[in-house]
C-alpha cells in the first residue's frame, strides 16, 4: 500500500477494522464476558498512516465501530459503551507514544525504537485492562480482574502483531533462497494446522516458533511478520471451531470461557516478543556489516593507496600481520616474505640500543617500542633495515589497537622514510655554520681594514690641509680645486671607515662608551641642528617639536646624537625641493618616541624587510643617484636596541617615510 494516497489507505484499515471487528465478536463465545482479540492494532494502523489528520475523527469512527460490533453481540449497551470508549482512548494512547503526530511513520530498526514499540503497545493494553476492569466493576458484568487480563492480553497481542508492518522496518533483504523461503511457507502452512489438532497437548503449539526464528533470521523483515500473521490466523481461526488445545482448555482444566482467549493471546504476544526482536537485531548486524565492509574498504584503500608511507601492522606479540605496498617500496621486502614474522627483523640491535638510549630505557626490543607507543609521545625518528641490508631513518608513529573491553590485540605504525631529508638538513646546518664563519671573518677583516685605513687617510688630510695654507706654495686656481675635490672625498672615505667601526662595535657587543644620564632634548636638539645647514639654500621645510619638560635618558649621547643625525640626514637627502621634514620628541605610554617623518621619495613595502641590513641602498635611490653607504640606518638600529628600545618604519614608494625610535622611560 505503499503507492497509495494516505486517504486511501486510511479508509481502507478503517474498513478492514470494522469487518473484522464484527468477526471477532461474532466468533467470541456467547457465554463469555470479552470480545476476543478484536483488531485494535488496525485502528491504530489507520492512524499511524493517516500522518496526523482528522485523528478526532479517526477515533470517533473506532469507538463507534467497538460499541455498535459489540452491542450486535449480544453484551449490555452499557459493556459495550464501556469496551468502544477504552478501545479509542487505547489506540490514541498507541498512537501518540510512537510518535504519530509525525508526518513519517515511526522508525522500527534500533534499541530505542524497539523499546519505544514495546511500551507504546504495553501501554494500549493496561489502557484497555483499566477500561474493562472500570466497566466491569460499573456494570457488573464479570469479574473486573479476569475482564482486565482477558481484554489487556487480547489488545496487547493485537498491537504487537498489526502495528510493525506500518512502521519503518530494517531493509534488509532475504539471505534465505526462493526454495528455501518457499520450504519455511510450507512448514507454516502445514505444520501450523498439525499442531493446533491435539486437544490435549498445549505445549506442540510452541513448536512453531524455531520454523518462526528461522525466517526472521534468512527473510525480509515484513515477510517474516506476514509468517507470524499467517500462524496467529491459524490459531484464532482452528480456536473459534473448537479446534486444538486453547479451545478444550476451559472445559479440561475449568477455567472460565474466556480463558481460550487468554491462552491465544499468550500465544501471540510470545510469537512476536520472539520475532520482532530478532528481526531489528538481523537489521543491526547487516547495517554494522556493511558499515564494517565499506569501513573496511576505506581503510584498505588508504593503507594501498599511500605508496609513499610504510603501514605495518602486528599482533599483540608484534608478529607482522599487514605489509602494505609502501612498505613493500621502502623497506625492499615482499609482504608475503615477512608476514608472519616478528617484526624486530626490520631493526638491528644498534638502531635499537641508541634509540634505548636515547629514550633512557634498556635496550630490550620490547621496551623501546613500548617507550615509542601512544599519541602522546607523536612521531619518533628510528632507523629500520632494508632487505638489502641498508639503514635507512624512519620518522614513525606506533598506536595501539585495542578492543571492545580495552585490551591491546596488536599495533599499527605508520612511517616515512626521512633520510635524505635528515642528510639536507645536516648539509644545511654545516652551509649556515661555514657562513657565520665567513661571515665573522668577514667582519674581522672590515674591522682590521677600516683601523688600518684610518691612519693613511687621516695623514692624507693633513697634508691636504697643508697645501690648502699654502704651507708648500701658492696654488693656482685648478690646483685649489683639485685640493678641495680630494679633501672631500677624504673625508666621505673617512665616515664610511668611522660608520663600518662603530657598527663592528656594536655588534661585538661592546659597552656604551660614555653611559650617564642626560637629558634626550639636549641630544635630538643637537642632532637636529647639525643636520640643519645641508637644508640651506634648498626650497625645504624643516622643524622639530620637543616636549617642554626634560626627558631623563641614561645612556650615551653621543651615540644617540649620532642616530638623529642619520635618520634626519637622511630624510633631508631623500626629501625633493618643495618637501617638509618633520622632527618630534613625544612621550608615549612607558616610553618615549623619537619621530622623522619627510614628504620624499619613501621606500618600496618589497624592500622595507632589507632596510636595515648593511650596504642596502633602496632601488629609487640608486634610480635617483643619491650618495650613500647604506650603513646609517644598520648604525642606528644597533645603537638603539643597545638602548634597549626599538626602530620602525612606515612608507611606501612616492609617499613619504616616517622612523619611529621608541626608547625606555627612566624611572
Amino acid at each position: 500500500m505503499l503507492g497509495v494516497p494516505a486517504g486511501v489507505r486510511v479508509a481502507v484499515l478503517m474498513l478492514v477494522m470494522v469487518a473484522a471487528g464484527f468477526g471477532a465478536v461474532l466468533s467470541a463465545p456467547d457465554d463469555g464476558h470479552v470480545i476476543g482479540i478484536w483488531p485494535v492494532g488496525v485502528a491504530t494502523a489507520a492512524l499511524l498512516a493517516s500522518g496526523g489528520r482528522r485523528v478526532p475523527l479517526l477515533l470517533g469512527v473506532v469507538a463507534a465501530s467497538a460499541i455498535v460490533s459489540i452491542d450486535l453481540a449480544g453484551r449490555p449497551t452499557a459493556v459495550a459503551v464501556g469496551y468502544g470508549l477504552g478501545t479509542a482512548m487505547e489506540v490514541w494512547v498507541v498512537w501518540r507514544m510512537l510518535g504519530g503526530a509525525a508526518a513519517t511513520l515511526p522508525r522500527l530498526r534500533t534499541d530505542g525504537d524497539l523499546a519505544r514499540y514495546l511500551g507504546a503497545c504495553l501501554a494500549g493494553g493496561a489502557t484497555m485492562a483499566l477500561a474493562g476492569a472500570l466497566t466491569s466493576a460499573v456494570t457488573g458484568f464479570g469479574s473486573p480482574w479476569f475482564v482486565a487480563l482477558a481484554l489487556g492480553t487480547a489488545h496487547l497481542a493485537s498491537q504487537l502483531a498489526i502495528v510493525p508492518f506500518f512502521c519503518r522496518l530494517p531493509d534488509h533483504g532475504a539471505v534465505a533462497s526462493t526454495r528455501e523461503r518457499i520450504l519455511q511457507w510450507l512448514t507454516i502452512l502445514v505444520v501450523t494446522p498439525l499442531i493446533f489438532t491435539p486437544v490435549h497437548f498445549p505445549t506442540l503449539t510452541f513448536l512453531i516458533i524455531p520454523v518462526l526464528v528461522w525466517s526472521a533470521l534468512r527473510i525480509r523483515p515484513f515477510e517474516a511478520l506476514v509468517q507470524v500473521c499467517a500462524v496467529m490466523f491459524f490459531a484464532i481461526t482452528m480456536t473459534t471451531f473448537q479446534r486444538g488445545p486453547f479451545a478444550a482448555a476451559p472445559d479440561a482444566f475449568e477455567l472460565p470461557r474466556d480463558a481460550r482467549g487468554v491462552l491465544l493471546a499468550a500465544f501471540a504476544i510470545t510469537c512476536v516478543l520472539v520475532v520482532v526482536p530478532l528481526l531489528l537485531r538481523v537489521g543491526q548486524q547487516v547495517v554494522t556489516a556493511r558499515e564494517a565492509a565499506a569501513e573496511r574498504d576505506r581503510l584498505e584503500n588508504i593503507v594501498r593507496g599511500t605508496p609513499g608511507v610504510a603501514i605495518i601492522g602486528t599482533d599483540e606479540t608484534g608478529r607482522i600481520t599487514l605489509f602494505n605496498p609502501g612498505a613493500e617500496r621502502l623497506l625492499s621486502y615482499r609482504a608475503s616474505d615477512v608476514l608472519g614474522h616478528d617484526s624486530q627483523l626490520l631493526h638491528t640491535a644498534g638502531a635499537i640500543s641508541e634509540k634505548a638510549t636515547e629514550l633512557g630505557v634498556t635496550d630490550r626490543f620490547a621496551d623501546v617500542l613500548s617507550a615509542l607507543v601512544g599519541p602522546e609521545v607523536g612521531a619518533s625518528e628510528l632507523r629500520l633495515r632494508r632487505g638489502d641490508g641498508e639503514e635507512r631513518s624512519h620518522l614513525m608513529t606506533i598506536s595501539r589497537i585495542t578492543d571492545e573491553v580495552d585490551r591491546v590485540v596488536g599495533y599499527v605504525s605508520t612511517s616515512e622514510d626521512v633520510t635524505e631529508r635528515l642528510l639536507a638538513e645536516s648539509a644545511l646546518k654545516e652551509a649556515v655554520d661555514r657562513l657565520q664563519e665567513v661571515d665573522a671573518v668577514k667582519d674581522a677583516f672590515v674591522s682590521t681594514v677600516s683601523h688600518e685605513l684610518r691612519t693613511p687617510i687621516t695623514s692624507i688630510r693633513g697634508y691636504l690641509e697643508m697645501l690648502e695654507d699654502g704651507d708648500f706654495g701658492e696654488l693656482s686656481g685648478p690646483q685649489a680645486d683639485a685640493v678641495r675635490r680630494i679633501d672631500a672625498n677624504s673625508r666621505r672615505l673617512l665616515g664610511l671607515i668611522d660608520d663600518l667601526l662603530s657598527l663592528s662595535r656594536m655588534q661585538d657587543g661592546a659597552v656604551l662608551e660614555a653611559e650617564r644620564a642626560f637629558d634626550l632634548r639636549d641630544v635630538v636638539a643637537a642632532g637636529y641642528d647639525v643636520a640643519v645647514p645641508a637644508v640651506r639654500g634648498r626650497d625645504l621645510e624643516l622643524d622639530l617639536t620637543l616636549p617642554p619638560d626634560p626627558v631623563p635618558f641614561l645612556g650615551d649621547p653621543e651615540l644617540l646624537e649620532r642616530v638623529v643625525v642619520n635618520l634626519v640626514g637622511n630624510a633631508v637627502k631623500f626629501t625633493p625641493p618643495g618637501g617638509r621634514v618633520r622632527v618630534a620628541l613625544v612621550f608615549s605610554g612607558d616610553a618615549v618616541e623619537l619621530s622623522v617623518a619627510d614628504t620624499g621619495i619613501g621606500i618600496p613595502v618589497s624592500e622595507q624587510h632589507l632596510l636595515f641590513q648593511r650596504f642596502f641602498r633602496s632601488e629609487l635611490a640608486r634610480r635617483n643617484a643619491i650618495q650613500g653607504s647604506g650603513l646609517g640606518l644598520s648604525i642606528a638600529r644597533a645603537i638603539v636596541e643597545r638602548h634597549g628600545g626599538t626602530i620602525a618604519v612606515e612608507s611606501a614608494a612616492g609617499e613619504g617615510t616616517t622612523f619611529r625610535v621608541r626608547l625606555p622611560i627612566v624611572g
